[in-house]
């Protein structure tokens, strides 16, 4: 029997409240089979991949998983794009977002994760006619409230100390705020008559943003979240698709190494900090004026580059090389990563450290 059990363990069939985020690139078919197997979620990161390229992911995935009937996820990013919503938003799915639902229902994954954005309602009446669960991940309150009116199932409150694209709000803050909006929507549900656009009549939270052990997983399930959504830890991880250079990048960041910026995609997103980037923030108005027009900043460069001869096709990583260096994306966490470890000694000890530190705070309770 698992040591840990929460109603997200439950729902999803999963050994252990640890969901691997659907990070874009790293999180490839070897890692969320990998996660998958160590008794979590794995979840692929389906940005900006083609249909077949997402097939061919999800095919991965499937065949390095221990049993077929193991449940994974697939993670897209839907952003609204125009009605008074970022200048710098786009279609990342390339106008194909009916084909990529296509294969998430198609490949029977259980979960469906939309970020930057809520799915449209159609979107998600569609997989929940093939009983799939549908995650929005939120910055803010007020996020978790659109996102579970529209009739999502689980909100994932993500703080402002995760990497790659995240709010403002810290997650001590954020998660229990969005634990109670959750709770009010499930006595909203619970009321509900007629025609329902939801599965779940009890909304749940994932929680997410700076958590890399099983301290930081028993704080999220002592806030109310019902399981955690681990990113940063999981890059400096033997199965993530990424360079050794990114995991590397990882475990030899310090806790003030990363910051936000709008450099890259247009949205608040955090990454490494480098040179490049550093450059950047020098010009904080050049920033605000180029994303206003709907440009990004680094896709502007990069243009101005390849035009001039510059670079090619390939966009470099932190080289010394090219004055367009594209940081490593990864959270604040990363400061207490030491080392590159396989999936299933991080979920492994995850859970025995949440078990360690759960057990110490019932030492702390009085006699009543």
């Amino acid at each position: 029997m698992a040591p840990l059990s929460t109603p997200l363990t439950k729902l999803l069939g999963i050994q252990h409240p640890v969901v691997l985020a659907g990070m874009a690139r790293v999180s490839g078919g070897s890692l969320a089979a990998a996660v998958s197997n160590a008794g979590g979620l794995g979840v692929v990161g389906g940005f900006r991949l083609t249909p077949q390229q997402l097939r061919d992911v999800v095919a991965e995935l499937k065949a390095e998983l221990a049993r077929p009937d193991l449940p994974f996820g697939i993670d897209l990013a839907l952003p609204q794009v125009g009605n008074g919503a970022r200048a710098t938003n786009y279609d990342y799915t390339d106008g194909k977002l009916d084909e990529l639902i296509d294969i998430v229902i198609d490949e029977g994954a259980k979960l469906f994760v939309s970020a930057v954005g809520v799915p449209p309602a159609y979107v998600i009446d569609r997989l929940h006619r093939h009983g799939i669960l549908v995650m929005n991940m939120v910055g803010h309150p007020k996020h978790a409230a659109k996102a579970l009116a529209r009739g999502v199932d689980l909100v994932c409150a993500q703080g402002t100390e995760g990497g790659g694209h995240t709010g403002p709000v810290a997650g001590t803050v954020l998660i229990p705020a969005v634990v109670d909006v959750a709770q009010r929507v499930a006595e909203e549900r619970r009321r509900a008559t007629g025609q329902k656009n939801f599965l779940l009549a009890e909304p749940l939270v994932v929680a997410a943003g700076g958590i890399a052990d099983g301290r930081g997983l028993a704080a999220a399930l002592m806030q109310g979240a019902a399981g955690v959504w681990v990113g940063t830890r999981f890059v400096a991880c033997q199965e993530a698709n990424c360079s050794e250079a990114h995991k590397q990048a990882v475990v030899t960041c310090d806790t003030d190494d990363t910051d936000i910026t709008l450099v890259l995609t247009g949205r608040p997103l955090r990454t490494k900090l480098n040179a490049y980037i550093r450059k950047w923030h020098e010009q904080p108005q050049k920033i605000r004026d180029l994303c206003n027009q709907g440009i990004i900043p680094f896709e502007h460069d990069l243009e101005s580059h390849r035009r001039e001869g510059h670079v090619g096709d390939d966009v470099k990583f932190d080289s010394d090389e090219d004055e367009v260096e594209m940081p490593y994306l990864m959270g604040q966490v990363a400061g207490n990563i030491q080392k590159v470890q396989p999936a299933k000694e991080i979920v492994d000890e995850m859970v025995a450290g949440a078990v360690v530190a759960l057990q110490r705070g019932q030492t702390y309770m009085g006699k009543l």
